[in-house]
C-alpha cells in the first residue's frame, strides 16, 4: 500500500513539475519524501533543481542505485551512443599525453557497466571496480575486466580501504562527481588512498566560478573549476591536466565540463 502511495505522490509531482506548476509539485514530492525518507525518487534533488530546497550535500544513495539498475542492461548504448558520452577515452589521452603511466594497481570509482575500464585496460595490471548499483557491477563482472568488483558507495568505499590500508596508483572516477555536490570528503579519501605519486582523476560538469557547487536543471550536480583545484590543493594533490571537455548531451544540447588530472607527491 505504501508503495502504491509513493508511486502516486512521485508520479503526481512529475506530471505538475513538467507543467510548470510547481506548488503543487512541491506538495506531492514532499508527500513522497515523507513516505519514504530514503528518497529513491530523488525528490530532494528535484526540489533542489526547483529552487524549492537545499540541495543535499550528495544525491540519496538509494536514487543513484534506482537510477542506473533500472538501466544496467542498456546502459552503454544509452551513454554512449544517445548521450555522446566519451570521457574514459578522453581520460586515456589526457593520460597518455603527459606520460603518465603503466599502473599497477587502479580502482575505478563509480565503475559503472566498465567503459573506463576497457578504455585503460592495457595500461594497468591490475584492476578494482566499485559501483553503488549491483545492476552495473553484474553487467561489469560479465565482461571479465576487473580483478575485482564491489558494490559501494565512492567514499565509503574509500573510507573502508582507508581502514584496510589499501591503496592505488591510479583512482579514476567518470560520471561520480555530477552526483556528489559537497566533493570535500570524496577528494580527501581518494588522496588518502593513492600511493606516493599516485594519479587521481575524475570529470565534472562545469559550473562558472560564482559558487562552489549546485544542483543542474538535469538533476545532477556541477562544480566550478576553482573550489575542485582548492579541495584537492588543500590535501595535497598537484593539478598536472585540466581540460575543457563536453561530458554528455541533453537534449541535443553539450553539457560542458571539466577533467581533471591530479598527482600526489612523491613523498
Amino acid at each position: 500500500m505504501t508503495e502504491d502511495l509513493l508511486s502516486e505522490a512521485y508520479n503526481s509531482g512529475l506530471e505538475h513539475e513538467k507543467a510548470g506548476r510547481l506548488d503543487e509539485a512541491e506538495e506531492a514530492y514532499r508527500r513522497a519524501l515523507q513516505l519514504n525518507p530514503e528518497d529513491p525518487g530523488g525528490v530532494t534533488v528535484r526540489l533542489a533543481a526547483m529552487g524549492r530546497g537545499d540541495p543535499p550535500s550528495q544525491a540519496p544513495e538509494a536514487y543513484v542505485a534506482m537510477l542506473f539498475d533500472q538501466h544496467a542492461e542498456v546502459f552503454d548504448g544509452i551513454l554512449v551512443d544517445q548521450l555522446g558520452y566519451a570521457v574514459p577515452m578522453t581520460m586515456r589521452e589526457r593520460l597518455q599525453s603527459n606520460d603518465l603511466g603503466p599502473f599497477d594497481r587502479m580502482l575505478d570509482l563509480g565503475c559503472g557497466t566498465g567503459l573506463a575500464a576497457v578504455a585503460l585496460e592495457d595500461m594497468c595490471n591490475d584492476m578494482t571496480g566499485a559501483d553503488l548499483a549491483e545492476g552495473m557491477v553484474e553487467v561489469s563482472d560479465d565482461k571479465d575486466i576487473y580483478n575485482d568488483l564491489y558494490v559501494a558507495e565512492a567514499t565509503s568505499f574509500l573510507l573502508a580501504a582507508e581502514e584496510e590500508n589499501e591503496s592505488w596508483d591510479l583512482i579514476v572516477a567518470t560520471d561520480v562527481l555530477p552526483y556528489i555536490g559537497d566533493a570535500t570528503a570524496f577528494i580527501a579519501a581518494a588522496a588518502s588512498r593513492l600511493t606516493p605519486g599516485g594519479v587521481l582523476t575524475f570529470s565534472t560538469e562545469t559550473l562558472p566560478d560564482l559558487m562552489d557547487w549546485k544542483v543542474t536543471p538535469y538533476h545532477r550536480y556541477a562544480h566550478s573549476r576553482s573550489y575542485v583545484e582548492a579541495e584537492a590543493s588543500e590535501v595535497g594533490l598537484k593539478l598536472i591536466d585540466v581540460a575543457d571537455i563536453v561530458v554528455r548531451h541533453e537534449e541535443g544540447a553539450p553539457i560542458p565540463g571539466h577533467l581533471y588530472v591530479f598527482r600526489k607527491p612523491d613523498r
